[in-house]
């Protein structure tokens, strides 16, 4: 069995390289096709029509330019676009990849998303609200707290960009200026001195000399502490609820009666008798006037 594979292997092999060989062997020239050379003093051969014809090509050839574009001096320019185009593009991703950062770092999202989380935690309910109706919620209150820091910020910076009259570095500085006014309005001192400490920077005289590099992680705990402070308290009288119907149950000889089956019901009835949303969207919204 094997003498037959190895025949056909190597016929196999004949039968691809007998194309290479053949074109090999037409490709070299044979003494009797091989022409005359002529001698120096012949006379210059004309021109073929392929060759008056690339000529011809290369004399009409033109630049293409599209539709709105300009050409000066070999240099094609769109017009109806600024010399900063590139630049304003490059701006404007930078900044929409950064707005998760920015939205989580210098606003008061985080604090409202823990205390929505512990609230819901401390009612007893796993998904109600669920977590895309607690993020919007804490988005639009986020928008509501932030409306007057971003109207400084388009005033300032935004507007004066888009005119023209300042530089991209120099409106990213006037834009951070207001934001980093409110920062230090609800940071903690400790929390400053902490990374201060750990950025080894000499220690300010004034707070607006503190630098961004110290202010937002400093104020990202400060939110983060706060929410905490807030959800704890929030978890308190939930708790004697959660406490006062295991006691009853377990007096009464209810065991396979789960307690929390009892005291979900109250605490939402609670919550909603003494209108839980609007005391406890109102104490944050007061906190930040």
């Amino acid at each position: 069995m094997r003498f037959p594979r190895l025949t056909i292997l190597l016929i196999g092999m004949m039968l691809l390289l007998f194309p290479a060989v053949s074109s090999a062997i037409e490709t070299e020239p044979s003494p009797e096709s091989t022409p005359a050379t002529q001698p120096e003093s012949a006379s210059p051969t004309p021109a073929t029509p392929a060759t008056k014809q690339t000529v011809k090509d290369d004399s009409t050839a033109q630049p293409l330019s599209g539709k709105g574009t300009k050409s000066e001096n070999g240099e094609i320019r769109i017009i109806g676009v600024g010399n900063n185009s590139a630049l304003n593009i490059a701006v404007l991703l930078t900044f929409l990849t950064l707005i998760p950062s920015i939205l989580l770092c210098i606003t008061p999202f985080a604090r409202l998303l823990v205390v929505f989380h512990f609230l819901r935690q401390a009612l007893g309910l796993q998904t109600t609200p669920s977590n895309q109706t607690l993020i919007g919620l804490a988005l639009i209150l986020t928008f509501f707290v932030m409306q007057p820091v971003g109207t400084v910020i388009v005033h300032n910076a935004v507007e004066p960009y888009q005119e023209g009259r300042i530089t991209a570095m120099h409106a990213f500085t006037r834009a951070s200026a207001p934001v980093q006014d409110f920062m230090l309005h609800f940071v903690r001192e400790k929390d400053l001195a902490l990374f201060i400490d750990l950025a080894k920077e000499p220690r300010p005289r004034d707070p607006k000399d503190i630098s961004l590099r110290v202010v937002i992680p400093a104020y990202i705990i400060s939110e983060l502490r706060t929410g905490f402070q807030i959800g704890a308290v929030l978890f308190l009288p939930f708790l004697i609820i959660d406490m006062v119907v295991a006691s009853i149950t377990t007096s009464i000889g209810m065991f396979q009666l789960p307690p929390v089956v009892i005291s979900t019901p109250v605490k939402l009835l609670l919550f909603v008798m003494v209108d839980g949303w609007n005391l406890v969207i109102g104490s944050l919204m007061k906190a930040f006037g």
